[in-house]
């Protein structure tokens, strides 16, 4: 059979794949997950993973680089000094890393990567006596990682479907720029609406780049008290609903009307994670992008008027933007969204300090299995896909495409981040380079789970955050671009992840993996 063309493979998508699905994950770098993949060490009582034979290799961890890692080299990691260690099931629960936009860019030490410990490391807690000892209480935590004894699920879905290892956050820093990433690629044009200077930066034109975690304005469970911006430019949202495609962003504990069995309601509504013992509110208005512009969105949560109406532009006043239970909702009315976006309860996000990777796993299996149950399984495909880092160590830098020069830049040296006239234009000004994106920042995991998914592939091309963007807009807006400096204008492809040569879909296989260990349902 013929090898289809690129413009070929991108028609026959069009065709093919008539739902994306993106669960958008916290704070997982890819060697945090990926490291050692696909040899995991099978220790008594964990669940066991063993690879499939012609399992192809990551550009995971070296021997050298567990034996003789340069940040247990670099005599200035301190106490800190570490090879990578494995983290197990019982330490699932860990401390959150330092993710800041400069403290990121210092840990790689223009591309040594070396300075993790001293410049993201944070020690871990003694949450049980006596348990978290040796390099869990220092700084050396950042060079923990999981195995498939542990991240058992998402090891078996890189086996039956498609994974990258050359996958990127789109810039340096925390979740909200990572956010904002997945459906503007753009960053810049952030407007200061309350105390909010020290998480933005002056992008050298009289505008701003955004760089940390300031909540959206007018969201009513944003505190009134914090830090409050609001994003100007165009977003994806703003192209779906121009073009009619049905759409939405569904993040856990949206719906205030919502009562949990623990009580809790409206914008207190909270879970606890088995693993961590935190009690961490469901929603969190900085996890939600499209909060942040005025056109998507939905500040007072406004339920959408039937299930049948979600993601449609005559929603009830939603704005497309619902709880998680709508989407599940809208399905089993027979209304699937063409793009949907979900993001986890927070106890359930993977964000280390209050989820942990094994409630991540319960959140994502429990979708996926309810997802390949449904009639239009055969023409979705779903993207497992993170917003940032966490500051877990990475051993992989890429070229730097978009540089910086301000202040909060540390990337080559203090105040630079590669060549500042590579950066690409901001919104208020489409014609001058604006700053304060340096990137791409550290590499994260990706899944492509779908039939039309390649079977235990993995993808060496360099993608980022925007390359979903990009898959949006090729696959329902004729290939438009958002333009003014977005990312999506230069981000790589996912095609070559999918098999779209035949007329059907050739990953045919359901799998059914049991939520709590990850193991395939028999």
């Amino acid at each position: 059979m013929a090898t289809l063309s690129p413009a070929q493979s991108l028609d026959h998508a069009r065709k093919a794949i008539k739902h994306i699905v993106v669960i958008y994950q916290e704070n997982v770098s890819f060697d945090h997950y990926f490291g050692t993949y696909p040899h995991a060490l099978n220790l008594p009582g964990e669940p066991r993973f063993v690879a499939l034979p012609g399992t192809p290799t990551v550009d995971g961890y070296s021997q050298e680089l567990l034996e003789e890692n340069p940040n247990l080299l670099n005599a200035g990691n301190g106490l800190g000094r570490s090879n990578p260690f494995r983290l197990s099931r019982e330490d699932a629960a860990t401390a959150d890393q330092d993710h800041d936009y400069g403290a990121e860019q210092e840990a790689f030490n223009g591309g040594k990567m070396d300075l993790f410990p001293k410049s993201v490391g944070h020690p871990d807690g003694p949450r049980i006596p006596g348990k978290h000892e040796g390099p869990l209480a220092t700084s050396a935590l950042t060079m923990g990682y999981f195995d498939g004894n542990t991240v058992t699920a998402y090891w078996n879905y890189a086996q039956h479907f498609a994974m990258s290892d050359h996958h990127y956050d789109v810039i340096f820093g925390p979740s909200t720029p990572g956010a904002i990433n997945l459906i503007s690629g753009q960053t810049n044009g952030v407007v200061n609406d309350q105390n909010a200077e020290g998480g933005m930066l002056p992008d050298g034109n009289g505008g701003y780049t955004l760089i940390s975690d300031p909540q959206p304005s007018g969201d009513v469970c944003s505190s009134t008290y914090d830090a409050l911006v609001h994003m100007t430019g165009k977003n994806v949202g703003d192209l779906l609903t121009a073009h009619h495609i049905s759409w939405g962003f569904f993040q856990g504990g949206f719906d205030l009307s919502v009562v949990n069995q623990n009580g809790t309601t409206g914008c207190k509504r909270s879970s606890r994670s088995s693993q961590t013992n935190v009690l961490k509110r469901d929603y969190l208005p900085h996890h939600e992008p499209f909060q942040y512009y005025k056109s998507t969105a939905n500040p007072q949560h406004i339920r959408p008027s039937s299930p049948l109406a979600v993601g449609r532009n005559d929603d009830g006043g939603a704005n497309h933007q619902y709880d998680v239970h709508d989407f599940f909702d809208a399905i089993r009315a027979g209304n699937f969204p063409t793009v949907s976006y979900l993001k986890a309860p927070a106890y359930e996000d993977g964000h280390s300090g209050y989820s942990s990777p094994l409630d991540e796993q319960e959140f994502v299996v429990s979708t996926l299995n309810a997802l390949q149950q449904t009639a239009e399984w055969q023409s979705t495909l779903v993207i497992v896909a993170y917003d940032d880092s966490d500051g877990w160590y990475d051993h992989r830098m890429a070229p730097t495409t978009n540089g910086s020069q301000t202040a909060m830049d540390s990337l080559n040296g203090k105040g630079t981040c590669g060549d500042p006239g590579s950066a690409l234009p901001g919104v208020l000004d489409t014609t001058k380079h604006a700053q304060g994106r340096c990137g791409p920042g550290p590499r994260l995991p990706i899944l492509l789970i779908s039939p039309w998914a390649k079977a235990n592939f993995v993808d060496h091309s360099m993608t980022d955050q925007a390359s979903i963007l990009r898959l949006v807009e090729d696959l329902y807006l004729d290939g438009t671009r958002l333009g003014g400096g977005s990312f999506d204008e230069r981000s790589g492809s996912l095609l070559g992840m999918l098999d779209l040569d035949a007329k059907k879909p050739g990953n045919t296989k359901l799998l059914i993996l049991d939520p709590k260990t990850g193991l395939e349902k028999k």
